[in-house]
């Protein structure tokens, strides 16, 4: 497991609010967190990381706790559009959907096609778009379902291990499809997602998520009204 309290490099500290920055090291907790999602997802996201270390962020899904904080922190119950990256195995994917209002539409962007392939079965839903792609074609994409600006994008997919041309390619492309006053969230184990993407959104807000295996950055930015 990467060593959460040592990676913050001076650009990412940069990068994110001052005051939320100087929360300190890793909030501990006296209790082991809640297990993941069923053992279903749990063993693809096991086999997942094994597959490709690199471009799976976690050797297990997202808890619950974690999908709720993505769920407020982005509003997707107000958005009329979202847009997913790296949804793995589709924890958080369903989780949107429940939080969803029924007018609202679903956009995941999975690279992985075994990951795809599985949430193509386990969240179906006719609010659902699935597509099996790199995030760097989120404007193909949208403009191919005929979506409008999203105004929530939630990302799980590691920066910190991409090239760097890749991150920057993808924060140029979530900044210039997200709505004016929509919302990208971004949670990761380190901070690099901040270096891509604030030159672009500004100031990112900075969370903890502690009960989540393993805990996990949380950063918001929200894209100023025009």
């Amino acid at each position: 497991m990467p060593n959460a309290r040592n990676d913050r490099t001076p650009a990412a500290r940069a990068a994110v609010s001052p005051m939320d920055d100087d929360l300190g090291d890793l909030p501990i907790s006296q209790d082991a967190p809640p297990a993941a999602s069923g053992t279903g997802d749990r063993l693809a996201f096991l086999m997942g990381f094994v597959r490709d270390p690199s471009g799976v962020g976690s050797v297990v899904p997202s808890s619950h706790r974690l999908e709720r904080r993505l769920v407020n922190n982005a509003r997707i119950a107000e958005a009329r559009t979202v847009v997913e990256l790296g949804p793995g195995t589709g924890g958080t994917t369903r989780a949107f959907l429940k939080a969803m209002s029924p007018q609202a539409r679903l956009l995941s962007i999975e690279l992985d096609p075994v990951f795809h392939a599985r949430l193509a079965r386990t969240a179906r839903d006719p609010r659902h778009f699935a597509e099996n792609a790199s995030a760097e074609r989120i404007a193909e994409l949208l403009a191919t379902r005929r979506l409008p600006a999203p105004d929530a994008i939630v990302s799980g997919i590691p920066f910190s291990t991409m090239p760097q041309d890749v991150g920057e390619r993808i924060a140029a492309a979530v900044s210039a499809v997200l709505a004016p006053g929509g919302r990208f969230v971004a949670y990761q184990v380190r901070p690099r997602v901040a270096e891509f993407t604030s030159p672009h959104l500004g100031t990112a807000k900075f969370e903890w998520e502690a009960w989540n295996i393993p805990p996990m950055r949380v950063f918001t930015w929200v894209k100023p009204a025009a």
